[in-house]
């Protein structure tokens, strides 16, 4: 799945299209914890000129060079070296699992930064709670008490067939 991702990246990029390059790097990382798809979004957006998403997308690989330090460097500022701040703009897939050791350490440092600040340290975001009436059970449970109500029906009226003088 990663090379199909990256393949199609770069054939966008080859047609002028880094948008959506990075959308659809974007979109794959969100699940999965890729260091090559993260280093092919590091250059689209370094390419594109945003430089602190850059920085983030490279922070969570091995990738080293001066663009790759360049970028770090204006994320950082960019986040006032606010590590909580650092932390959250990470890709989502990176925080939620990294072999990277200085993601791990600012990890550490942006729960010790939220808690500083009075917050609930962050680790990664979990889908929203269901609140309200899920319609589809809703439905389900209708339809299955009309089929109860239909068998009991048609039952009665068997037995009114079958039993003499009915």
């Amino acid at each position: 799945m990663a090379s199909e991702v990256i393949t199609k990246a770069y054939a966008d990029l080859a047609s002028g299209q880094a948008w959506r390059a990075r959308d659809a790097l974007v979109a794959y990382l969100e699940h999965n914890n890729d260091e090559e798809a993260l280093g092919v979004l590091g250059g689209v957006l370094y390419g594109m000129g945003d430089l602190p998403a850059a920085g983030a997308a490279w922070f969570g690989t091995a990738k080293r060079g001066d663009e790759v330090e360049d970028a770090i460097n204006a994320w950082r500022e960019h986040h006032g070296d606010h590590f909580g701040r650092m932390w959250r703009s990470l890709p989502r897939s990176v925080r939620r699992s990294s072999e990277v050791p200085r993601v791990e350490a600012l990890k550490r440092k942006a729960i010790e930064r939220d808690e500083l600040d009075g917050k609930e340290p962050f680790v990664a975001p979990e889908p929203p709670p269901k609140e309200g009436i899920d319609a589809a059970l809703v439905i389900a449970y209708v339809i299955a008490a009309l089929l109860v109500v239909c068998a009991a029906v048609g039952l009665v009226q068997i037995l009114s067939w079958m039993t003499p003088g009915g």
